[in-house]
């Protein structure tokens, strides 16, 4: 144990603590951070939804009296959706602007108003239905369509026109690697000329607010030109929009590779590894736990808010809902354990103390107060308890045995709600849930008891 401890120490400590205070990485998690609200929000507004209309309507029938007397509320739901989840990708285009500026030191307000202005440039700005005709039309009925500039084919009728923003396919999940690339490339563009001072430089006399403005537009216009410019080259010599290049051979294959269950091991066990050294492992993992699987956690929940069949099986909530309840390390159950097995007058203690922020999985007093960072007889049930949790609810959830993670639920929501609340209400998650725990337990337990034997070794 100690050998490990020590080549870890030497080897994937300093890796770690260099990655996770890395600007560009820091400022990427914050952007994601900085979303709370909004992600919040259209969360709260799809699972109300589907407590007054999606269930009453699947178990009570469409002209139910709840969903009637409701329509108001699910109203207001589905606009609150519409402005957060449903444009996630615009609102984080700009969150990483500022947060990226604010990294690089120059005006964040500049730098998100530029991230935001070099995502929407990428997107398709056409739009094209096609409508199957229950008949043969009239030749005068045909021409009038054809001279309006749609087209008729195989009794089909297409109609197109530039100008329209595919609301759907490009500002949700769909569109937040594109705003991510072009974020870091706009922005870091505009931060590195504002900081070699290519600006306009205005006299002492004008006003700050102005002459902030001004030392923006060299760097903010180069910024967006080359923005510009990369999606222009990309569409005529590729052939395809750029924002639809990197979702289909960038954004997918990454969430293809997060569904598989070694991928969840990995960052889980990671995630563990860099707790255990006082690190927030949480944290540090967060660029990849909110771009990949934060990702399929947007598409999730706007499939289930528009009813349709839900596209990932693992995503950012389901870590929260089943892997760690309690805090990393399913730190409740070495609570529970505690007061259970333990005979340690310091340990009670400190177990009493933390059981109730534990409840809201905030496990920082259990982590340092006991401590589980860097006590080596505690390193084997903090990092296997959750690798285990993981295990049974990956395939429980792969299996069809629980429905998928749907909703973001808060991370200080209690356990077993968590679960049930994030799966859209599905009963088998809280069945889930307690299971996790009892394994958690059993892990905890003998730990518990060794360290009982381990007071009483000193004392003597």
């Amino acid at each position: 144990m100690e050998a490990l401890t020590r080549w870890l120490e030497k080897y994937v400590l300093p890796i770690a603590a260099k990655i996770g205070s890395e600007k560009h990485l820091v400022a990427l998690r914050d952007a994601f951070i900085c979303l709370m609200p909004v992600t919040m929000a259209g969360a709260m507004a799809t699972l109300l939804n589907a407590f007054v209309r999606d269930f009453p309507n699947t178990y009570l029938g469409a002209d139910n009296v709840i969903t009637k007397f409701f329509q108001p509320l699910i109203g207001v739901n589905g606009l609150v959706w519409t402005g957060t989840l449903a444009v996630m990708a615009v609102v984080f285009s700009a969150s990483l602007g500022y947060n990226l500026a604010k990294a690089y030191h120059v005006d964040p307000l500049s730098g998100a108003i530029v991230s935001l202005s070099a995502f929407i440039m990428g997107m398709p700005q056409s739009a094209k239905i096609t409508v199957t005709l229950a008949e043969v039309l009239s030749s005068d009925s045909a021409k009038l369509i054809t001279d309006a500039g749609w087209t008729i084919a195989d009794n089909k009728v297409t109609a197109g026109g530039w100008g329209y923003f595919p609301f759907s396919a490009y500002m949700g999940g769909t569109g937040l690697f594109t705003a991510m690339i072009f974020g870091f490339i706009s922005t870091i563009i505009f931060a590195k000329m504002i900081q070699k001072n290519i600006v306009i430089k205005m006299p002492d006399s004008v006003p700050p607010a102005v002459s902030k403005a001004f030392a923006a537009i060299i760097p903010g216009v180069t910024g967006l030109y080359v923005s510009g410019t990369i999606y222009f080259l990309f569409q005529k010599f590729v052939g395809m929009p750029l924002i639809d290049w990197i979702s289909e051979t960038i954004q997918k294959p990454l969430i293809g590779l997060s569904q598989g269950y070694g991928a969840v091991f990995i960052i889980v066990l990671l995630v563990h590894v860099l707790w255990f050294f006082g690190l927030h492992g949480t944290n540090i993992m967060g660029p990849v736990l909110q771009t990949i699987y934060g990702t399929a956690m947007v598409d999730n929940t706007n499939a289930f808010q528009m009813g349709e069949q839900i596209p990932y099986k693992w995503v950012a909530g389901s870590f929260e809902a089943f892997v760690w309840p309690g805090g990393a390390g399913v730190t409740l159950m070495l609570l529970i354990a505690i007061v259970i097995f333990s005979k340690r007058a310091d340990h009670k203690t400190i177990g009493k103390l933390a059981l109730a922020p534990g409840i809201f999985n905030i496990n920082e007093p259990i982590m340092f107060g006991l401590p589980i960072v860097l006590n080596p007889l505690f390193m084997i049930p903090f990092i296997l308890a959750p690798l285990a949790t993981a295990t049974i609810a990956y395939f429980a959830t792969i299996l069809g045995f629980v429905s998928p993670v749907v909703v973001n639920v808060i991370w200080v929501m209690p356990t077993i709600i968590s679960g049930f609340l994030a799966t859209g209400g599905d009963w088998r998650a809280i069945v889930l849930t307690l299971i996790n725990l009892a394994v958690a337990l059993v892990i905890w337990a003998p730990f518990i008891i060794a360290a009982n034997r381990v007071q009483v070794a000193e004392e003597e």
